[in-house]
Parts: structure tokens; sequence; C-alpha cells
């Protein structure tokens, strides 16, 4: 071979050699790695993906701040003034810090003049429009029975510390925190200008009432259930069912029109808050609604709100040690207010046409690939399979960027009021704009993640795949790296995302995004006795003392991870004939290091804990040894034999796509 075609191997700096592959891959594949890249003090986790981010966020960095170069960014209205003013406005420390609390009183003001008014459906109704979902949820998406056509949706509202088991399970764990959380809430409360009396109510109300929602929100199991969530009620159904909101104010004072009927994604909740919002006092309403609405702005006011919120989610719920810096955070706000705009600048500077070429080629090969596996299966009726094929011939690619560029033309961006008013009414714009699609046909160009984003996903509810700009760049996609490196580590991911629309979520949606059972009954019933398998793996994992890995909750990104693995090697072996040893690795063992890469990183403690409770998502190393273990190539790639800690048996191993 000419030495000047030889393409990138492995990097050996990312390994430890000390370790057997044999007894623990993780820590060989990416022992080095995750020594060379310390967890600095800013971080709870620090990854491969962390280390693209942060290149993403220095790139997005420079973008924003040449925007104020140009000339038109002194222009009031355009793109570029909105996003220069915004920056300095979260940028000005001083002027936050001088404002104190001011940007709140406006409309904690309002709040108390609502309450007064005794009118509970206007009262929500404003909140609903972009502040707060007080008590419960609402907004407008694709029918899951006709993903064509957008409706409203009611879910359940969020809480403040994310998850159900916070509050209901007693341990040390749960204790540390709901210390933590009175502190803050008490904390905010006083920097909001409540006295120490006041504060001490306002928590107690504020448990009390989380508790109880906490107590009928559907588990994060159930949740995984989109049969569950499915639940179309007519308005005169809604109006008899849940008379606690006069129905047709609310509709009209959001602005939605012509609503017939409408999904609610969990009725038992719904109907628990139907009979207990009656019960709240206006002094109970008044405390809890003002507390959500000063901890969800904690994060947009001045360092003593800031400082807080960073106590409790920061350090004690994650285990970070210091904030990240203040550019960073102000620049997350700027992506999710403009990312288009941003990303329309990401693409144009960072993002080129062979790299979206090269991404199209081998997404064709893995879906080739994955057809094939689909063709092969022992345990799937021929029915079954063709309806497979389907779909996945029907899944759409969205490559890069979007095609058209969202319009931010009517959010207004004022550098006389504060950072938080401006933010305020761009949430209220973004919520008005998404409820005029309801009764609308689905936008299926529109995209859901921002080119700068280094990630990926599928949507079984258009049946598509997207992967933006970002994470189409080194280590993930390297056009000079080996052909092994690439398969498996792009490669996996795109086979991941495809394999996500054949999971225990995605294959309850047919080819066209609609719910509906595609399957012969005795194909399910295989299916699902294979996940089993899958979730008792994962369940058997301890991630902390007492605390096991959710099998169940992470079923899905399971088999994914074990999918995409599969694809990817197949489309590896049929399309690329490269049998040379690189660096003193054979291909599959660099494909398998490369997979392993992708999850190199570090986390602490406290971060796993949190993870498990909110994150469907397993830990970086159980998706590569718990993965992995289940692979027959693996096994031969690195002659894993049993007594070796990586070896499982081959009636134990789980193959499902």
């Amino acid at each position: 071979m000419d030495d000047n075609k030889i393409k990138k191997g492995i990097d050996r700096s990312n390994l430890n050699t000390l370790i057997n592959p044999a007894d623990d891959f993780y820590e060989f594949a990416c022992g080095g790695w995750i020594r060379n890249n310390p967890l600095t003090d800013e971080y709870s986790s620090f990854g491969t993906f962390d280390l693209l981010r942060e290149k993403a966020r220095d790139q997005v960095k420079d973008l924003v701040q040449n925007i104020s170069k140009d000339s038109r960014s002194s222009i009031p209205g355009t793109i570029s003034q909105k996003i220069k003013d915004l920056y300095c406005l979260g940028m000005n420390a001083d002027r936050l810090n001088s404002e104190g609390v001011k940007p709140l009183e406006p409309v904690l003001e309002l709040l108390n003049t609502k309450i007064s008014g005794h009118d509970l459906t206007s009262l929500i109704a404003w909140l609903h429009s972009g502040l707060d979902s007080a008590f419960f949820s609402s907004g407008v998406g694709p029918d899951p029975a006709n993903s064509d056509l957008n409706i409203l949706h009611l879910g359940e509202a969020g809480l403040s510390l994310g998850d159900r088991d916070y509050y209901l399970e007693d341990n040390e764990e749960n204790k540390k925190i709901l210390e933590a959380f009175e502190i803050y809430v008490k904390k905010i409360m006083s920097l909001a200008g409540y006295s120490d009396t006041d504060a001490q109510r306002v928590w107690e109300t504020v448990i009390e009432i989380e508790t109880r929602i906490a107590e009928h929100k559907m588990t994060r199991e159930q949740r995984r259930d989109p049969s569950l969530r499915h639940n179309i009620f007519s308005v005169d159904e809604l109006k008899e069912t849940l008379p606690f909101i006069n129905w047709e104010r609310y509709f009209e004072e959001l602005g939605l029109n012509g609503i017939k009927s409408l999904n609610i994604n969990s009725v038992d909740y719904i109907k628990f808050i139907n009979s207990y919002i009656g019960q709240l006092t206006d002094k109970q309403l008044e405390d809890f609604l003002a507390y959500n609405l000063i901890t969800n702005s904690s994060g947009l006011m001045n360092d003593e709100f800031i400082d807080a919120n960073f106590e409790l989610y920061g350090k004690v719920m994650s285990g970070q040690k210091e904030q990240k810096p203040r550019w960073k955070r102000v620049l997350g706000i700027l992506n999710s207010m403009f990312g288009e705009a941003i990303g329309e600048l990401y693409v144009a500077k960072y993002f080129s046409q062979e790299n979206k070429e090269n991404m199209l080629k081998l997404v064709a090969n893995l879906k080739k690939s994955l057809g094939k596996h689909i063709q092969n299966l022992t345990w799937m009726s021929e029915e079954t399979k063709c309806r497979a094929l389907d779909k996945l011939d029907a899944m759409t690619v969205k490559i890069g960027y979007p095609d058209k560029w969202k319009d931010y033309s009517e959010i207004q961006i004022n550098p006389e009021e504060s950072f938080l008013m401006n933010v305020q009414k761009a949430s209220q714009w973004f919520t008005k704009d998404n409820y005029s699609k309801v009764n609308k046909p689905v936008d299926k160009s529109e995209w859901h993640m921002t080119p700068q984003t280094v990630n990926a996903y599928y949507s079984p509810i258009v049946n598509e795949i997207c992967f933006p700009a970002a994470i189409l760049q080194p280590p993930y996609f390297d056009p000079e790296a080996d052909e092994a490196l690439n398969y498996g580590a792009i490669g996996v991911v795109i086979g991941h995302e495809m394999t996500h629309g054949f999971d225990d979520q995605g294959r309850q949606f047919d080819k066209n995004g609609n719910l509906v059972d595609w399957w012969q009954p005795e194909d399910a019933e295989k299916f699902k006795s294979l996940t089993e398998k899958l979730v008792k793996q994962f369940d058997s994992i301890e991630i902390a003392p007492g605390v096991n890995a959710n099998g169940r909750f992470t079923l899905g990104e399971n088999i994914a991870d074990q999918g995409g693995l599969n694809v990817a090697l197949s489309a590896y072996i049929d399309n690329i004939n490269n049998q040379e040893s690189i660096d003193g690795f054979s291909p599959l063992q660099r494909f398998f290091l490369s997979y392993a890469g992708v999850w190199a990183g570090s986390i602490r403690d406290e971060e796993k804990i949190l993870r498990t409770k909110t994150d469907p998502h397993s830990l970086g190393k159980n998706r590569v040894n718990a993965t992995l273990k289940n692979i027959d190539e693996f096994f031969d790639a690195f002659s894993i034999e049993k007594g070796n800690s990586m070896y499982r048996p081959l009636e134990e191993r789980v193959i499902i796509w």
C-alpha cells in the first residue's frame, strides 16, 4: 500500500493498554482518553460528545461575536441586531446585578391581580401563553392517529426536581436533595422580596403541591408507551370530564381556534388536577405560581439568583463544582431563541457539501444493511417483514441543515428592556406560533434540532432521521480516517437512529408516522420476549452503591445501540473491502474501538444517579460493555472466551435487529 494513502487509524493515546480488552473493553478502549481529559469543576460529566460540543460552542461564539462587526447589527429589526443585543443583555453582569429583582416585578404584580380576580381560566391561560405550564401543559403537535394533522395535546406539568421519585422514594440521597430543595426555594423567595416567614410558607406549599403532583404523574416507564399517551376527547367530553376550566374561554384566550377534539396525554393525571385544584386556597395558588415564575426566571436574573439555582441543580443534583462561564450560558439561550438564524451562519462557514454527500452515501449503505437484517430475521413472519421494509423505505433522511430557515421577524429584542423581559416575550411568541398550527397540516420539512447541535434524532411520528451539521465532524465523521472508524462512529449513530423506528416505541408507528399496529400478534410477542431479556441484562448492572440501571426505562436506546452496531458492522463488511491491519489492529478491532470511543467520558456519582432517574439513555460504559456482549463478531475480534469478564454465553446473547 502507498503510505500516502494510509488513512488515520486508532489513536493509541486514547487506550489503556494495561487493561485486557476481554475483561473491561470500555476501560481498554477509553481509559487513555479519560486520563487525558480529566473532569473539570465545570462539568458533572464530560465525554467525546461534550468535546465536540465545546468545539461547536466555540464556533458559535465566534459567529455571534462577529455579528457585532456587521453593519446590519445597528439596524433595528434585523436578525443581526436581535442576536447582538440579546447576547449583550445576557453578558452585562453589572446591569443584571443592579436590576436585582425588578425584572420580575411586573409579572408577579400581574399574577396577584389575576388571582385576586378569582378567574382560574384566565389565570391559567395567561400562564400557558409562554410563562409557565401551570398544573398541566398544552401544546400543538401531530395527531398520533393521523400524523399529517396537528392537534392540541394536554399533558402533565413538570416538577422542580424533574422526576417523581425524588418526592416519593425515601432514601438518603433523596433526603439530601430535598433538604437542598428547601434551601433553594426559601433563598429565591427571599431574593424576590419575601420575608423569612413568607418564604417558609411558600416552601410548605410548594413541597405539598409538588408531592401530590408526583403521586399522580405517570412513571417514566409508562411515559415510554405511546398508546397510553393517546386519548382523544371531544370538547364536549372534555367539558364534562374536566369542568374546572372554562375550556371555550381557555381556547379563545390562547388563540386556539376551531378546537373540536384534542389529545390528553395523561388522563388520570388531568382528572386528579381537576379535583385537586379546587382544594387550594388563593394564597396557596399565589405562592405556588409565584414560586414557579421565579424559579423559571432564576437563570436570567442577577448573580444571586443564578448562584442559588446552581447550588441545587449543579452542585447537589449533578455534582458540578463550578458554573459554566457566563458566555456559555448566554449562548444556550441565544441558540434556543434564534437557533436556525445562527445555524444558517454556522453551515455557511463550517459545513461542506462534500460532507453532506458523503453522509448520504453512508446512510444509503446503512439503510440497505438494515433491510438485509430485517429480511434475515428468524423470529419475524414474512408479512411483518414486508411492512417493516416498507417503513424503512419510507424513512425520510435529513442531513446538515433544513431546506428552509425559520422566520424570526416577529420577535423583537429591545435593549432598553431587561434580559428577562426580552426572553419572556420571545417565549410567548414561540408559544403563540405553536398554537397557531392547530388543525393545520404538519410541516414535515421542519427541523427539531439546529444545525449547530451535536446530536441526532429519529421522530416516529414523521418517520424521519436527522443528523445536524455539527455532529458530522471528527471523531464521529472524518473523511481522512480509516473507514472502520467512520462506520464504528457515525455509522453506528446512523444505524442507531434508524433502529429507533423499530424499538419498543417506534415499532408502534407505521411508515406514515401513525400510531397503528402493523405487526402480526405472534411477531409482537416474540419481539417482547427478546426485549425482556435485554431489560434484565441492564437491570442487573449496579451504577452506584445500591442503585441499579433501569433496563425498561432505557430499553428503546439499548435496542437502538444494539441495532446500530449490528447494522453498521454489516454495512462496513459489505461495502469496505479492507482486510489490512493498521497500527496493529484488524478492521473489526478498529470498528469496535471506534464505537467505544463515541462513549468515552467521565461522570460524577451524583450525575450517574440523576441520569438513571431522568435519562432514557444508558450510561456510556454500559452502552459499550453491556451492548457489545451481545455481538458475536466482537468476541471473535478480541478473542473473548469463557472466564473473561466481557464474555456472555451464546444462549444469553440477545439479537433483535
